[in-house]
């Protein structure tokens, strides 16, 4: 919206809208109010009224709303009875000068959304039909989503043959049996809201077609149904056909910006893939497959995307195909906006408005508020309206013309001082208003005649400016302004000063008067008054006044361009011209209408850019150049798609771009075959696979041909290779690696450009597990690395275009020879003793041929870690997992080596290292000590022996009392639970005479012994069992001797 012109206060003023509400307006529930915004200035003040629906509406009338002093806004509170208000909301703002209007406000106030009750019979379906669940959710604020799930609130598992649409239905592709069910339910979630509605529970049975269907649910009951009803095809194939969209193809129009959401549900057995495409072009890059590949997804649609998008539903019965055409349109947006003018009386007012949308805005006018038929006539002050609409919205713009005579009126107070340093630029202002403009001059002292020189500048607000002052320009200055209407003046004094001048203020203080532009430099400011001269269709030459350098030279000014019908307020930059020039010459682009801006570059940076000159607009002429780089691409063998860069939109020079597509096959045909397409892309069908052709792509517009265009070689489509590569050789080189060779494939059995070739190697026991190298260009010969010693493998090799493999040769079969092993997988040193060490092994997991038996070796490592010689020992045959070694250093630390050997050498050692024990002891395991075992059994047996005396005694009703403490608890302690803190708190305090086996039986004496605090002492070492052999193993008894570490006995 364009504001009039301020004007000072004493001058009377239109009425101009300041703040407004916005264009749409929803009452969510969660808002507490809902105010709409009507701010106006003018002189008078404006009085407010407001229309709703294009009928007058009076706020104050209303007692529930709230008016706003001073201003026309009113606020609408929460409640519940909101419903009323919703429509089309319009403010105006007057004075006795005329009226302003606001853009128009819509208010939307949504009843909470609510599926209908309703009764849904059962739906019957046979196995493999397809059936559609039709959800018809409510309209409420989006946005809106819709969910399937059960009545447990377990979504309803969605694939590539059930999904849900966008119109919110479950569509089923084919029936299973396993899809009958009873509570299909329909969500709808409204988040902006917030609200989940849920429709009536659906009820789906799907039978097998050779049963008498006949079923019984908790709520509804299905009886038999002939089978002469259903059609006995649940296992035969069925062609798809599409449940949704309808017909053969769709109207699609979209507003630019929208997001494009295209969708494919399709039904038939197999259960049918989608595939999308667009006529002519590929996808988008933004483009996205969604939905299990049956939803084409583009956000932020453009013009660029218009086109025929086409999905294809296929499986192996047949396929169907649907066409969508998609329309980008636009909301009107401004070409020309109208200006606000102050005239005055006997001047000629010209508006001019002008907008662009998709469909072509209607342009209607207004005066004060009123519908003007034709176009506005001018009729005094007034506010004007130019309103451009067309089906996807509405701009208006007021336009305020004022009509006012008034002799100048100076701004800017009287006999105001300035001061500058030698060599500076200096502005004395003399800011001036009037109608009709004023003349504005200066003179300097006592004279009347203007100030003359190259340094002396009148700006158009009135205001002198000097470029590098000298001491001779110090004086008094006289701002002279006249009209037809009157004239007025002020003084102004100017006093210069040198760059190292100083004044004595006082006997203690110097005061230097430095500018400090002289003690700083910075960027140079905006040139000044830009003129536009010598006009010649797209020539013009354009020169400006340089501004302020800040005392950095001037390298460069920068001239930019911005034009209203393709960018409407972007500038972009046109040339640059040094430094100490200030004109440039513009080549310019036709049908544009263009204004220019200049900037200044230093050293220290760019500065600001100067105000915008006014428009320029050149005259259409036909195109200067046509597309290039042109290319060819083809997705299927018998078609071309020949695609350029196209013109950018400001080289169209004119309305009507079109493209004229020539081509030719190279040494088949003669004359070109032409099409003329508007898009920047033509699918050429039924070409011979992967042929050169001639094409060269011409401009034209309205106007005419752009020059002859560039002939380019382009090749049509590619097909799959039909030949495999032939004598296939393979060379073993060693274990691991062989040489590969084989001749290439011919020239004209490759289709298309060759890619490469493909060598595929696979062990013959592991037919899916392939290993494949991508040799590129046209070699004919590999080495593959890596293959596992003594296999044996099979080996293919085939071709490759853009377009994919070709077939492959016949396989080539081959050992790798023997190898060394892997490590062994476990390596462990036991049983120690005074001389010799027991090592233990298990074989390699790949032997990579055949074991011949191991090589141990092993060497002493010393105090300070260094490692003595090695000694070998050659172990024979391919069973052997232990070795012991004798005659070892005793106390002595070894490191062991061992590794697994074939007839070809040795593999990889693994380590392990061990200590021999002093003379005359052994480490050696508990579990193979023959008296240690004799002794456990015995242990075992004695108490298995005391706890059936105990069980017996109890059962016959003994009652068996422990020994005296302070809190027993439970009388019968056997089955009562101690807690792991009360454990410790009585072993802090005293020693825990209570255990399970404290019971007596016939006497104090034949007690247990065995104490819950030595237990809890020794947990760790029960046996993995539960038994007590650990407790006894290592339990402390009277006289026995208490062993550190393991356990040491007597050799």
């Amino acid at each position: 919206m364009l504001s009039s012109p301020l004007l000072p206060s004493p001058v009377e003023q239109l009425p101009t809208i300041t703040q407004q509400a916005p264009r749409l307006l929803i009452a969510f529930p969660f808002d507490e109010s809902y105010t709409f915004e009507c701010k106006a200035r003018g002189n008078p003040e404006p009085e407010y009224h407001w229309t709703k629906n294009g009928f007058r509406f009076d706020p104050r009338q209303d007692p529930r709303l709230i008016m706003e002093d001073d201003a026309g806004s009113f606020t609408i509170p929460s409640g519940k009875n909101i419903t009323q208000y919703g429509g089309r909301y319009r403010c105006y703002a007057s004075n006795r000068l005329g009226t302003a209007v606001s853009e128009e406000t819509q208010f939307i106030v949504s009843n909470s959304p609510k599926f209908p009750k309703e009764k849904i019979d059962p739906i019957v379906v046979e196995d493999g039909q397809s059936v559609v669940l039709e959800c018809n959710p409510p309209s409420g604020i989006p946005p809106r989503t819709i969910y399937w799930m059960t009545i447990g609130l377990k979504q309803i598992e969605q694939n590539q043959r059930v999904s849900t649409g966008l119109d919110g239905n479950l569509y089923f592709s084919n029936t299973l049996e396993e899809d009958s069910r009873e509570d299909y339910c329909c969500f709808a979630s409204f988040p902006s809201i917030p609200t989940i509605v849920q429709k009536t529970p659906m009820v789906l049975c799907a039978f097998v077609s050779k049963h008498a269907v006949f079923l019984q649910y908790s709520t509804f009951q299905v009886n038999a149904i002939p089978l002469s009803l259903f059609k006995d095809n649940s296992t035969v194939q069925r062609k798809p056909s599409l449940m949704a969209p309808s017909g053969v193809q769709t109207q699609v129009r979209l507003v630019k910006g929208e997001d494009l959401q295209l969708e494919c549900m399709a039904e038939g057995f197999p259960t049918p893939v989608v595939t999308w495409t667009k006529s002519g072009e590929n996808l988008p890059n933004h483009s996205s497959i969604e939905n299990f590949r049956k939803r084409l997804v583009i956000p932020k649609i453009n013009k660029d995307n218009e086109g025929i998008y086409v999905c294809k539903a296929e499986n192996s019965a047949g396929e169907t195909t649907h066409e969508f055409h998609v329309t980008v349109e636009e909301p009107p947006h401004w070409l020309v906006k109208p200006e606000s003018q102050l005239k005055s009386s006997g001047s000629d007012v010209h508006l001019q408005c002008s907008a662009a949308g998709n469909p072509q805005p209607e342009i209607t006018w207004m005066m004060n508020g009123h519908l003007l038929k034709d176009a506005p006539e001018f009729g005094g002050h007034a506010v004007y309206q130019c309103q451009a609409s067309n089906r996807h919205g509405t701009l208006l713009v007021n336009v305020n013309v004022m009509v006012l005579d008034l002799g100048p009126l100076i701004l800017t107070e009287d006999r105001k001082k300035y001061e500058a340093v030698v060599g500076t630029t200096v502005l004395l202002h003399c800011k001036v208003f009037s109608s009709p403009p004023s003349v504005t001059t200066w003179a300097k002292g006592d004279t009347v005649d203007s100030v003359a020189g190259e340094n002396f500048y009148i700006q158009e607000d009135g205001s002198l400016k000097i470029h590098n002052v000298q001491k001779e320009d110090a004086g008094e200055y006289t701002c002279f302004s006249i009209n037809s209407q009157g004239n007025a003046t002020i003084l102004a004094s100017l006093d210069i000063k040198g760059k190292n001048s100083y004044r004595r203020t006082s006997p203690s203080a110097v005061t230097t008067l430095l500018s400090c532009k002289n003690v700083l430099s910075g960027v140079p400011d905006a040139p000044e008054h830009l003129e536009l001269y010598e006009p010649d269709n797209r020539r013009v030459k354009l020169k400006w006044v340089p501004g302020d350098d800040h005392n950095s030279t001037t390298t460069e000014f920068i001239v930019e361009y911005e034009e209203s019908r393709w960018e409407p307020g972007r500038w972009r930059e046109l040339q640059r011209v040094s430094g100490n020039q200030t004109w440039a010459q513009l080549d310019l682009n036709g049908h544009l209408d263009y204004q220019f801006r200049v900037s200044a570059l230093s050293a220290i940076g760019r500065g600001p850019p100067s105000r915008p000159t006014e428009r320029y607009k050149t005259p259409a002429t036909a195109p200067d150049s046509s597309p290039s780089n042109i290319k060819s691409e083809g997705n299927l063998p018998h078609e071309m798609i020949i695609h350029w860069e196209p013109l950018l939109p400001v080289e169209h020079n004119g309305p009507g771009l079109e493209y004229k597509v020539s081509y030719r096959q190279q040494g088949v045909e003669e004359d070109w075959q032409e099409h003329m397409v508007k898009r920047h892309s033509l699918v050429v069908k039924n070409t011979p696979p992967y042929v050169p052709y001639d094409v060269k792509v011409q401009a034209a517009n309205d106007l005419g041909w752009a020059p002859e265009p560039k002939v380019y070689t382009v090749y049509s489509g590619e097909d799959l290779p039909d030949m495999a590569p032939s004598d296939v050789a393979v060379t073993v080189l060693n274990s691991s690696r062989i040489h590969v060779s084989w001749t290439p494939v011919p020239v004209n059995h490759v289709w298309g450009l060759l890619g490469g070739y493909k060598v595929s190697v696979h062990t013959p026991e592991l037919l899916h597990s392939k290993e494949t190298m991508v040799i590129s260009g046209n070699l004919s010969y590999t080495t593959v690395q890596g293959l596992i010693p003594f296999s044996e493998y099979s080996l293919m090799v085939g071709a490759f275009n853009g377009r994919g493999m070709g077939p492959s040769s016949h396989p080539v079969t081959f050992k790798t020879p023997e190898g060394v092993p892997e490590k062994i997988s476990i390596l462990k040193a036991t049983n120690a003793q005074k001389d010799a060490i027991t090592l233990v092994w298990s074989p390699p997991l790949k032997a990579h041929g055949v074991l011949t038996g191991y090589l141990l070796q092993y060497q002493m490592v010393n105090d300070t870690a260094d490692f003595e010689s090695l000694h070998n020992v050659t172990i024979r045959g391919p069973d052997s997992t232990q070795w012991v070694l004798k005659d070892l250093e005793t106390v002595t630390r070894y490191r062991f080596y061992v590794s697994a050997c074939t007839r070809v050498g040795c593999g990889p050692p693994v380590s392990e290292e061990s200590q021999t024990t002093p003379t005359g002891l052994a480490v050696k395991s508990e579990s193979s000590d023959p008296w240690f075992i004799g002794s456990m059994c015995a242990a075992v047996a004695l108490t298995l022996v005391v706890l059936i005396a105990c069980f017996v005694r109890r059962n016959i009703g003994g009652k068996y009392s422990g020994e005296p403490h302070g809190d027993t608890g439970h009388p019968d302690l056997l089955y009562s639970s101690i807690s792991h803190e009360s454990l410790i708190s009585d072993n802090e305090k005293k020693p825990l005479k209570a255990s399970l086996c404290s019971l007596k039986l016939d006497s104090e004496e034949n007690s247990c012994g065995v104490s819950m605090t030595d237990s809890e002492d020794e947990d760790d070492r029960f046996g993995e069992d539960g038994s007590f052999i650990g407790e006894y193993a290592g339990h402390k008894r009277p006289g026995s001797t208490e062993a550190n570490g393991a356990a040491l006995v007597t050799a």
